[in-house]
């Protein structure tokens, strides 16, 4: 498996101005939140920033899978008490309909994540999507910096 896309598909193309479309609905400029050599997204909502990217995933098998991923960064893990950190994560995982909170490998952040196939993907879920994450994501890092004050590194 193999996340280096080499071809853009159509369906990728269409995703990729559906995200445009969104940005500006909220009164972004492409030129603001897009980086073209990466072609990623970022914008700030609140105290949270909002990243976004496509992601092609290429099996051995020759076909692939295109999935939309958005993320933002909500704290450091904390140096003490991880199990009840991390049960705090698990419940909140729980109850947050839509999000899942990630720790990437090799990382020492916790992120409110959202993915998804794009197959199939229209303009309304796409929005959705994007305004849940950004909802939570704004809610979440502050709520988890309240909760666990004193547990920043």
């Amino acid at each position: 498996m193999s996340a280096n896309p080499q071809s853009v598909s159509p369906q990728v193309e269409k995703v990729t101005e559906m995200i445009h479309q969104y940005a500006e609905s909220v009164g972004l400029t492409r030129e603001q939140v897009f980086n073209s050599e990466k072609k990623t997204w970022r914008w700030r909502i609140g105290s949270a920033y909002i990243d976004i990217f496509i992601q092609t995933i290429r099996f051995e098998n020759g076909t692939s899978r295109d999935y939309l991923r958005i993320f933002s960064a909500l704290m450091q893990i904390p140096a003490n008490d991880l199990l009840k950190f991390y049960r705090h994560l698990l419940e909140l995982n729980d109850s947050k309909l839509g999000v899942k909170l990630t720790i990437m490998p090799n990382s020492n952040w916790v992120y409110a994540t959202y993915e998804r196939d794009i197959r199939g993907m229209d303009y309304h879920e796409l929005a959705t999507c994007i305004a849940d994450l950004e909802y939570w994501a704004d809610l979440l890092d502050d709520d988890l910096k309240n909760t666990f004050p004193n547990w920043s590194n």
